[in-house]
């Protein structure tokens, strides 16, 4: 008790210390290695988290970097070269995680070729098999989204990479069709992991960077498909190959087994090293009354009823919906259309992906840009432009008859794929607060009906209708951002915007008008 008295004591100290400090005015750098908050942005130092409400449970009394109070202790910057607890290390844990899903997700892509050879399949076939991995992700990214309001993205990524690893390693059992059809059904609970990506960074970061943080390791984790067509067909293909005295079929039936051990391990370790939220994990702050319970079927409704939900839901089909099909067609239509080898096409299709080392993440920063000098109007903007730019390269990427040239368009069809996903999920967190996961995983599913549409119209048809079919689609959903309209925030159409919970989403009232020093502004590096 007396040692409780001294603490109490000690703590008031410091807030009258803190309080009795001269204001000082936070002025915004952009380096290399930080991503900083915008100027006039309300936050608040290590030393003011010492000093939290009365009575309030905290894991960690100080934080590596700004956070506000006012919206959970979120942080207000992103420290890339940081891998500090809570919040930087949840978002290199969230996007290594995605990215390792995707790698298993997409491991068998770059070995279609062989595996169709060895088993005598036929296209529809292939492309079925390719249905069924992105497909059989649509209800698992539905069901993760509300349990991550419940549970949290720390569990559900370490449930999801260790069960999709059991089907990946046993890719070497297949001996059908069918075989190859149920299997890939089953590998594509790895692709439920984007849930849990972008819920986690949004639990993580406040709503001013929340765009910028959620494009980044959505797309750094998305590089993981691009990889996967190097590293599997490119090197560790051969080199089994090469293992097995050149025999082809048990290189493709054992190669899987690496990437497997690699997710399992990674769900395990990503577990015990990482926290869910700034202020502890989910089951901590239960424990000391700091959370609430959520129902996972209100949480799901509630986000459902909002328009604005399928309208990102749409747009989310028509990019990453066109990523996850390129995934699967980039290397056959490389092989098929230029006669590229198994090992050249997939070195040629991993282009698409390596986009994502920057692209996602510029969208993201556009989003957020624009919504420091426009608002909501700036992101559904940015959103508008991007999808237009996607359509119109897809079409082109579709009449473009040399491979020079189809690589040249292949990088820019990328780039406008992937910023767009970038600036959806910049828009995604203000839709419903509350119910933020539901939400998250109801649009991340969009992306995987559009990527089952877009599959059958290529198992079908041949690739120039398929490709124009898919550019027509994207051209229409970019028309959809005027049609988007939150509470309390502006739209296309009009300017106003209201003080808004950003917590809870309520409308508090009118705006106040913030004094800018132009002088002294920087923007994400932009004077």
């Amino acid at each position: 008790q007396n040692q409780s008295f001294l603490l109490f004591i000690i703590s008031i100290d410091r807030q009258h210390q803190h309080h009795n400090q001269p204001h000082i005015e936070h002025q915004v750098v952009f380096d290399s290695t930080q991503f900083a908050p915008k100027a006039n942005q309300k936050q608040t130092t290590t030393m003011d988290v010492d000093s939290g409400a009365a009575g309030e449970w905290k894991k960690y009394s100080t934080y590596a970097v700004a956070v506000d109070p006012e919206q959970e202790d979120k942080a207000t910057e992103i420290k890339l070269c940081s891998f500090a607890r809570p919040h930087m290390r949840a978002f290199h844990c969230s996007w290594w995680c995605f990215f390792i899903a995707f790698f298993i997700w997409f491991a068998i892509s770059p070995l279609l070729s062989e595996i169709s050879e060895d088993l005598g399949l036929t296209k529809q076939e292939i492309w079925t098999s390719s249905i069924a991995g992105v497909g059989g992700t649509i209800a698992v990214r539905f069901v993760v989204g509300p349990l991550c309001d419940k549970f949290g993205a720390r569990v559900l990524f370490a449930v999801m990479l260790c069960g999709a690893s059991i089907p990946t390693a046993m890719t070497g059992l297949i001996n059908s069709a069918s075989g190859l059809i149920i299997l890939r059904g089953f590998i594509g609970l790895a692709g439920g992991t984007f849930v849990t990506c972008q819920y986690w960074t949004s639990r993580m970061f406040t709503k001013e960077v929340v765009g910028t943080a959620n494009a980044l390791v959505g797309g750094w984790g998305n590089l993981g498909a691009s990889v996967t067509q190097i590293v599997m067909g490119s090197f560790l293909f051969p080199v089994f190959k090469t293992a097995f005295d050149n025999d082809a079929e048990m290189a493709w039936r054992t190669v899987s087994i690496v990437p497997a051990v690699i997710a399992f391990a990674t769900g395990v370790i990503v577990y015990k090293i990482s926290d869910d939220s700034p202020k502890g994990n989910y089951s901590e702050l239960r424990v000391h009354g700091n959370m609430k319970e959520v129902s996972t079927w209100q949480s799901f409704w509630v986000a459902c009823a909002d328009f604005n939900t399928w309208l990102l839901f749409i747009q989310y089909a028509c990019c990453f919906g066109v990523e996850l099909t390129m995934n699967n067609a980039a290397a056959l239509y490389f092989r098929d259309v230029f006669g590229q080898s198994t090992e050249s096409a997939g070195a040629i299709a991993s282009i698409f992906g390596w986009m994502n080392l920057f692209a996602r993440g510029a969208g993201g920063v556009l989003s957020d840009s624009l919504n420091e000098s426009m608002g909501m109007r700036g992101r559904l903007l940015a959103q508008f432009v991007l999808l237009l730019g996607e359509g119109i390269a897809v079409l082109i990427f579709a009449t473009t008859d040399t491979l020079a040239g189809a690589v040249v368009v292949l990088v820019l069809f990328s780039l406008f794929v992937q910023a767009a996903e970038g600036s959806s999920y910049g828009i995604v967190p203000y839709v419903n607060p509350p119910y933020m996961g539901s939400v998250t995983g109801i649009v991340g599913a969009g992306g995987n009906v559009g990527a089952v549409v877009f599959g059958l119209c290529f198992r079908e048809l041949n690739y120039r209708k398929a490709f124009t079919i898919m550019g027509s689609c994207v051209l229409a959903s970019s028309v959809l951002s005027a049609f988007i309209f939150i509470k309390g925030y502006s739209n296309i159409r009009t300017k106003e915007e209201m003080e808004v919970d950003k917590e809870t989403g309520d409308v508090l009232g009118p705006k106040p008008k913030l004094q800018v020093n132009t002088t002294s502004k920087k923007l994400n590096g932009v004077v």
